[in-house]
């Protein structure tokens, strides 16, 4: 695979949105049957983020400049609808004070470039936004993709060879399903 760099974009052209639908669904879309939390966007939820100048895209690229990832930031975020920035303020308040709490709202490398450089360059370049706004940072895992791809340890991994960092487990939910089996489970009304 040729060398890959970062862009960092604020929004994402109409024309160019479809290529990156496509990337986003070939790395997301699976997810619809392996976490019960809906993991992909809606494709206007999708479109908005692309457009919305203040999630800014940080885009891995071939030296051709084909796109090959995405990470998505913010610091504002009240565009990230499934957190609480009331948390994200009370937990750091001096970095509220700031503007300096970031959501990383996604990223994802294409299946093909997924043992490649990309989803390295792409942490290199979130942590360099963190680095020079002593900032915070939140994002969230599946428990798919944590216990199929030990996601978790690769991002404490990067982040840990890229900077002074503390990283913690701020918060979990867990979904139960109860399937009633016998006779009894179609009585009442």
């Amino acid at each position: 695979m040729s060398e890959v760099y970062v862009t960092v974009e604020t929004t994402i052209p109409d024309e160019r949105i479809d290529l990156f639908a496509r990337l986003y669904e070939e790395a997301f879309g699976p997810l619809r049957t392996k976490a019960i939390a809906r993991q992909v966007l809606h494709p206007e939820e999708f479109h908005a983020e692309m457009v919305d100048p203040r999630v800014h895209k940080h885009v891995a690229r071939l030296g051709s400049g084909e796109p090959i990832g995405v990470t998505t930031l913010t610091r504002h975020l009240e565009t990230v609808p499934w957190i609480s920035p009331d948390y994200f303020a009370a937990r750091y308040p001096e970095h509220a004070a700031r503007a300096a709490i970031y959501y990383a709202g996604f990223t994802l490398v294409v299946p093909s470039a997924r043992q490649g450089a990309a989803f390295h360059a792409m942490i290199e370049s979130v942590v360099q936004v963190m680095v020079a706004e002593r900032a915070t940072v939140g994002w969230d895992i599946c428990s798919y993709n944590n216990t199929r791809y030990s996601l978790a340890d690769s991002i404490r991994a990067a982040l840990d060879e890229q900077a002074n960092v503390e990283v913690a487990v701020e918060d979990s939910q867990i979904y139960y399903a109860a399937r009633f089996t016998g006779d009894g489970a179609t009585e009442g009304g």
